[in-house]
């Protein structure tokens, strides 16, 4: 149902009373300059933007490897806030190696279980938004493989 490593952080978060959570999040938060794209890095699709929903530009970053998975990055702007920059350390890691179907695939269910319920009703547009960034990011590629391959078929 999960990735594996998705799995691992749910397992780590659901289990911790609410003010451990809240300190494991900051933790997380702290680490999402080092989900950016790295310097030489190359993707397979690039999605910068700003939407609505968030109070800054965040670019989402996809590299597909057929042996070794999804490899996310996301540069995230200044504004954007703690709770969104948790997520992102965390479904970057979370996603780490999984298959572009897998992703689409996972049920957005675990996010209560990582932040807390309360949370998510404070703030339930940005908990999901990086998630449904990444989701769409790899619907396209998969829908970008499948036309690429329905192309190759009808031109021998």
């Amino acid at each position: 149902m999960y990735p594996p490593p998705l799995k691992d952080i749910i397992d780590l978060c659901s289990g911790l009373p609410e003010s451990e959570r809240r300190e494991m999040l900051i933790s997380f938060a702290d680490g999402a300059s080092r989900q950016a794209p790295q310097e030489g890095e190359s993707f397979d699709l690039e999605d910068i933007r700003k939407d609505e929903e968030c109070t800054d530009t965040v670019g989402v970053f996809l590299r597909v490897d057929p042996t070794h998975g999804c490899l996310f990055r996301i540069s995230l702007g200044p504004q954007v806030q703690t709770l969104t920059r948790a997520m992102t350390t965390i479904l970057c890691r979370g996603f780490h190696g999984a298959s572009p179907q897998q992703i689409v695939d996972a049920p957005a269910d675990f996010v209560p279980l990582i932040i807390g319920a309360d949370l998510v009703r404070l703030r339930s547009q940005t908990v999901y938004y990086v998630l449904s960034r990444m989701k769409a990011a790899a619907k396209v590629w998969l829908n970008r493989q499948r036309a690429a391959a329905a192309e190759s078929s009808t031109n021998p």
